[in-house]
C-alpha cells in the first residue's frame, strides 16, 4: 500500500504511506499549508470541546489547529510550548520528555509570561495527531506545572490504540500499517 484515504471533517486526502520501522508503517498526515482541513477540522472539533479559556499546543504542527480553533471559539489567544528554550524566553518554566518520536530527551518550554496567563485557566491540549500519548502527557504535565486545569485533550485523529482512549476527544481514526 503506497497511500491511504483520509475522510475528515468532510474532505479526503491521500495520505502516502511511509515505513518508520522494520515492522511498522504509518500513513504521513500533514496539517502545515492545509488551511481548508485546518478549517473544518477546527470546527468540528470546536463542537465537541467543553468550554475553555485557552487552547495548549505544541510546536510545530498542532499551531494551526491551536490557532484555527482559538479564533472560532473566541478565545483570543492560544499558548504553544516550544520544543527548546529561546533567548527571548525569561525565566521559562521547562518540562523534560523522552519522546518517542525523537528516541531522545526532549525539553518542553513555556515563557514565564505564558505559564502565568495559564494560571487557573480552563484549558484544552490539542494536536494534530494523538498516537502514543506521550506528547500530551508531557504536555498536560507542563499545564499541570503552571498551574493550568486541563479540561479536554483533542486531536483531528487517533493513531492506532489511542482510537480507543475514552480521555480524548478526536474526529477520526487513522490506522498503523504492519509491514
Amino acid at each position: 500500500m503506497n497511500s491511504y484515504t483520509l475522510k475528515v471533517a468532510g474532505l479526503a486526502r491521500e495520505l502516502p504511506v511511509i515505513p518508520i520501522t522494520d515492522k511498522l508503517c504509518i500513513a504521513s498526515f500533514v496539517i502545515l499549508g492545509d488551511a481548508e482541513l485546518v478549517e473544518k477540522a477546527a470546527e468540528a472539533l470546536a463542537g465537541k470541546l467543553p468550554p475553555v479559556d485557552v487552547i495548549v499546543t505544541a510546536e510545530a504542527k498542532g499551531i494551526p489547529l491551536a490557532y484555527e480553533l482559538s479564533r472560532r471559539l473566541g478565545l483570543g489567544r492560544y499558548v504553544v510550548a516550544r520544543k527548546s528554550v529561546k533567548p527571548y524566553m525569561a525565566a521559562p518554566l521547562l518540562h523534560k520528555v523522552v519522546s518517542i518520536t525523537t528516541q531522545k530527551e526532549q525539553v518542553l518550554a513555556l515563557d514565564r509570561a505564558d505559564a502565568e496567563f495559564l494560571r487557573g485557566k480552563r484549558v484544552a491540549i490539542v494536536d494534530d495527531v494523538i498516537s502514543t500519548g506521550e506528547s500530551l502527557r508531557a504536555l498536560e504535565e507542563l499545564v499541570g506545572l503552571a498551574g493550568g486545569i486541563v479540561e479536554a485533550k483533542a486531536a483531528i485523529l487517533a493513531e492506532g490504540d489511542a482510537a480507543g482512549r475514552d480521555d480524548i476527544v478526536f474526529l477520526e481514526k487513522l490506522p498503523l500499517f504492519p509491514r
